[in-house]
């Protein structure tokens, strides 16, 4: 029988002390991506992805991604017209400006009003990586301007520049985005026309055409038909009635399988534009389209779907929607290798369910990628940009799908508590000052703040406080509290009681890290052992932290000295036996040896695994949980 090793917690209530202040609520995680992708997503003005010169570094070495910058920076445009539309933000405001004049640089550069797939400066220093990796696009030069640009454009570049044209049209009233919103969907129109719906190189050559996509074509129309009427609204009319009745076939096609998954973002897109603007009697094929669409991917657990179906079809989008965009805050932003074979059920190659979303393999826009993948990504230095996080983000605010006020796992972005958890409540005026506490239990009255948790069987508890700001409260979700849809009343006698709703489970796992977000080192501890006197214990360092934050120290192990890992989370201990916990090490399961409370930190839970000699030279390496079928977020330890 496999001996159970007692791990004791060394240092716990520094590090709960830590991870319990933990404060991102998503509109503040929508905000860092937004700087992360001024700061180095747009260097020459369009999107682009930067390869760092080593995993973990902020060094950029290079860009890549660029033959889909295009598409990218229209995604780009729509989120952050759908931000303005939501805060009014003079930020949101000047980065609608910016990306519509990349753009337009894309446009111009050409020099015959075709659509660049991007442009680089020809003196920059990464321009000779760039060509390179678009050689087979084709490199053209405008030596007047001194740019290099990539051509054999796609009809996904288009479809993108218009989603973002079109929606920064009606989400910015602004007189300046609109001119310029109006000029290049003209000119963009003009250039398709005047070529027969093809996309002709300078040189001649075609790319391809839209002739097979007369969804395409008339979601392009219906755009310049609602900014440019005078010049498009006859054309509109004239090419619905010819063209209307083909829409459904090309959708047909499109799903008779999962193949080139991205086509799907494509067609979302389309109808989104197309739908929403038009009035006319075609509106009910375009619809039967969308309906043949959504029939195939509803279940495919897409947020970015999920708010498009909201937009077309009513205020209601799936339950799963706001989870969804939580996993995705637990993802790591490199294209860090994943293989979950092993770790998630497959039915032959792929996944018989679709992956969770802080599972799934890298990719430059999440949801345009097949959510069934067991495997993919690289070397983890190539950061992606995160616009597949703020674009449905935004869209769940201005659809009022999202709240800038939430409850959620204290240890990583979940939208769900559970019972003898750790939580957190967003939003504002919750406290008049900031005030934490050490103490176990904690009180039920902090800096004069009271939290009250009303159950769906209607029960009022009042829940012990750990720590209370204006925007923060961290609180222990009371034991009893029934799983269902819950409220959450936060009294202080300064300011007016704040109520927000919530999701309690009896299971709901996530894993604290070091740098507090749910993602990186993991927060634990280790011991190691003499096999030969199991009482002889020494610890062993899991993580190391400075000024920058915080990361995964090399573990060694050894046969005659095996090493137990404790892992700290909430949201386990109501788990239904040890037996339905499994843990993961860069794909191979561990031993399980505890999986409960942590005795001394109140909504504290650990899980104790042991970590065989297979792991010897796995690396830096991700560990997911797995409780009652629930995966957690994956953090990471190193294993030399």
């Amino acid at each position: 029988m496999r001996r159970k090793i007692p791990i004791k917690l060394a240092g716990a209530a520094t590090v709960l002390t830590f991870l319990s202040l933990w404060a991102q609520a998503a509109e503040v995680d929508a905000l860092a991506i937004d700087s992360v992708i001024q700061a180095r997503h747009l260097p020459f003005g369009t999107i682009l992805n930067p390869i760092m010169e080593a995993p973990g570094s902020s060094q950029i070495a290079g860009y890549t991604r660029c033959g889909d910058s295009a598409i990218w920076t229209g995604h780009y445009l729509a989120a952050e017209a759908f931000r303005y539309q939501v805060t009014q933000s003079s930020d949101a405001l000047n980065n609608v400006r910016s990306a519509i004049a990349g753009i337009e640089s894309l446009v111009d550069v050409t020099g015959t009003g075709l659509l660049a797939r991007c442009l680089v400066p020809a003196n920059s220093p990464f321009a000779a990586g760039i060509e390179s990796e678009e050689a087979s696009n084709g490199i053209y030069r405008n030596n007047s301007t001194g740019y290099i640009w990539v051509g054999n454009t796609s009809r996904d570049q288009y479809s993108g520049v218009m989603f973002g044209l079109a929606t920064a049209y009606d989400m910015v009233p602004d007189s300046t985005v609109r001119a310029s919103t109006v000029s290049l969907v003209t000119r963009l129109i003009d250039f398709l026309q005047n070529h027969a719906w093809t996309i002709v190189m300078p040189d001649g050559t075609i790319s391809t055409t839209f002739v097979i996509r007369p969804d395409q074509i008339l979601t392009f129309l219906r755009v310049g038909s609602h900014v440019n009427p005078s010049l498009f609204s006859f054309t509109y009319d004239v090419q619905s009635v010819l063209l209307a009745a083909g829409v459904i076939a090309p959708i047909l096609v499109d799903t008779a399988s999962d193949d080139s998954y991205f086509k799907f973002n494509l067609d979302y897109i389309n109808a989104y534009t197309l739908i929403r603007l038009d009035n006319s009697a075609a509106n009910s094929v375009y619809r039967e389209a969308y309906d043949i669409l959504r029939a195939h991917t509803a279940g495919h657990q897409n947020a970015f779907f999920d708010m498009i179906q909201c937009a077309l079809n009513g205020p209601n989008a799936p339950s799963e929607t706001l989870p969804l965009l939580e996993q995705w805050l637990q993802r790591s932003r490199f294209d860090d290798s994943v293989n979950l074979n092993g770790i998630v059920a497959a039915c032959g190659t792929q996944a018989c369910q679709p992956v969770p979303v802080q599972l799934r393999p890298p990719g430059d826009f999440l949801w345009q990628d097949d959510p069934f993948v067991l495997s993919g990504g690289g070397s983890g230095v190539i950061e992606t940009a995160g616009i597949d996080y703020i674009l449905p983000y935004w869209m769940a605010r201005h659809y009022g799908i999202a709240s800038a006020m939430e409850v959620r796992s204290a240890a990583a972005p979940s939208l769900v508590v559970t019972p003898d958890s750790i939580g957190l409540v967003y939003g504002a005026n919750l406290a008049s000052a900031t005030q934490g506490t050490a103490l176990q239990p904690p009180p039920l009255t902090l800096g004069g703040v009271t939290l009250v948790v009303t159950d769906a069987a209607g029960t009022r508890r009042p829940a012990p406080l750990m720590y209370v700001s204006p925007v923060q409260i961290n609180f222990i979700v009371p034991a009893g509290t029934v799983p269902g849809n819950a409220t959450f009343t936060v009294a202080n006698g300064a300011l007016p009681a704040v109520t927000v709703s919530g999701t309690v489970q009896s299971v709901a796992p996530t894993l604290f890290s070091m740098n507090g977000d749910g993602t990186g080192a993991a927060a634990a501890t280790a011991l190691r052992v003499q096999a030969s006197n199991p009482g002889l214990q020494s610890p062993v360092q899991v993580f190391q932290c400075n000024a920058t934050g915080c990361v995964a120290t090399p573990i060694q192990l050894g046969v005659d000295t095996p090493v137990y890992l404790a892992l700290y989370g909430t949201g386990i201990r109501n788990r239904s036996a040890l037996s339905n916990v499994q843990v993961t090490v860069n794909g191979i399961a561990v031993p399980v040896l505890y999986a409960g409370p942590q005795p001394t930190s109140e909504g504290l839970d650990q899980v104790n695994v042991e970590l065989p000699l297979t792991l010897i030279g796995s690396g830096e390496s991700n560990v997911v949980l797995s409780v009652d079928g629930q995966f957690s977020n994956p953090v990471s330890i190193d294993i030399m």
